[in-house]
């Protein structure tokens, strides 16, 4: 089942590597946006984003999230500083600590994607994948 997905990442070896193992599981990347303008131009064009909070134009990241998610995108933040987001953002998935591997990009973007489409049964989020709102709760991150 492949997905458009957006990266927002404004690290580019990070985001490239991530775009490369999107088309290796089978997914069509739309892009990768390092700030906020060009993360919104591509939002039309993708199903499920995966952003980071600080961005080339600063942080930006939270809105960008926001934005993206009330235009109909399934959103996952992937970030070093997990603290910034607080409770979460309303609309969002949740948000996963960088570093992150390949293990676990491979599992929330399943997770993402079930969510997304409600599929059954649900794939399984990563451990260090923290949810927010109704996507249910885990705990805080340290």
């Amino acid at each position: 089942m492949s997905c458009k997905i957006l990266v927002v990442e404004d690290e580019i070896f990070v985001a490239a590597e991530f775009e490369n193992l999107l088309y290796d599981l089978g997914h069509e990347p739309v892009g990768i946006a390092s700030d906020s303008r060009q993360a919104m131009a591509l939002a039309d064009e993708a199903e499920l984003a995966f952003v980071d909070l600080n961005l080339v134009d600063g942080p930006t990241g939270i809105d960008v999230g926001r934005n993206l998610a009330a235009r109909g995108v399934t959103v996952v933040y992937m970030t070093a500083n997990p603290a910034q987001l607080g409770d979460g953002v309303p609309g969002t998935i949740g948000v996963i600590p960088k570093p992150v591997d390949n293990t676990e990009l491979r599992q929330a973007v399943e997770f993402a994607i079930s969510v997304r489409k409600q599929a059954q049964p649900k794939a399984q989020p990563p451990q260090r994948l923290r949810l927010f709102g109704s996507f249910g709760s885990q705990p805080a991150l340290a």
